[in-house]
């Protein structure tokens, strides 16, 4: 199977800085390990915010500075970095919850015939891992869309399950061991 697993917005912001919570700190040892034994490509994202983050419309909703390009907060953690070195993995940096340019590659890849699903796993489960599946599965209804939950975190737990039933309902496949 032509498979990809997109890591979703695994930085340190919200791991353990400015939005971290105890469910992603509790998730990443399995989402590490997922990713360093995953044997096809990975891709990840990264929220990317400016100095300007207050005045935009996301900051003046959640207003706290987080994942402003450059700093440590913005950065991958560092076991996804290194991963990410080692396996020459592409990065997306995005300035809202949804990547259109991840869509955008994975439909080109879909159409060559190289591309058979997506899985997606990462953080925030209710924010940005939704708007980037239910995106995927907008511009690619036949493709196989599948979010690992075990290796997700929503900014809380009840977020967490809401997002993972909405996501169900948009036939996108929750499941840890969907693959």
């Amino acid at each position: 199977m032509k498979k990809k697993l997109v890591i979703i917005d695994v930085q340190n912001d919200f791991v353990t800085e400015a939005l971290g919570t105890k469910q992603a700190q509790q998730m990443l040892p399995r989402l590490v390990e997922k990713a360093e034994n995953f044997e096809g490509e990975i891709l990840m994202t990264q929220d990317t915010h400016f100095e300007n983050y207050l005045e935009t419309q996301e900051g003046r909703m959640l207003p706290v500075i987080h994942c402003i390009k450059g700093t440590r907060g913005w950065e991958l953690v560092p076991e996804l970095e290194e991963l990410r070195k080692k396996r020459k993995v592409k990065v997306y940096q995005k300035p809202c919850f949804g990547s259109i340019r991840l869509a955008e590659d994975l439909k080109a890849a879909y159409e060559d015939g190289l591309l058979d699903g997506v899985e997606l796993a990462g953080l925030c489960t209710d924010i940005c891992v939704i708007s980037n599946a239910l995106l995927i599965k907008s511009v690619l209804p036949e493709l196989p869309v599948f979010v690992d939950a075990g290796c997700c975190a929503g900014v809380t737990v009840q977020k967490h399950e809401a997002a993972l039933e909405v996501m169900k309902s948009c036939q996108i496949i929750v499941d840890a061991h969907a693959w």
